[in-house]
């Protein structure tokens, strides 16, 4: 199982989130297909599946405090849960260091 949503760099680039579009629990997405939409103050922008899977569950606390978001990212903000359909599929993600390396680059 995997857990989805963004790091605190989106969300310092986001600004203050006002709603998630969660996607639909059941639903299977593939590889970098968009999977959900995050609203801000700014603007809307669209969070893409990391890896394959069917949505197992989605944050309902997002509903009724989408700010989690900007507060808690990393932990209490996630998005949706997903059972990964091919957990090789993690080998084409970035890890944190090399993330931190691309957002500082």
């Amino acid at each position: 199982m995997g857990t989805v949503g963004i790091t605190v760099f989106a969300q310092e680039q986001l600004g203050e989130v006002v709603f998630v579009e969660m996607p639909d629990v059941g639903r299977s997405y593939a590889q970098n297909e968009e999977a959900a939409i995050v609203e801000s103050a700014k603007s809307a922008s669209e969070v893409y599946c990391p890896v394959g899977g069917e949505v197992l569950e989605t944050n309902a606390a997002l509903d009724d405090d989408p700010t989690l978001a900007n507060t808690a990212p990393e932990s209490d903000g996630w998005f949706f849960r997903i059972r990964m359909t091919d957990p090789g599929e993690l080998e084409a993600l970035m890890d944190e260091d090399a993330y931190r390396a691309f957002v500082d680059g």
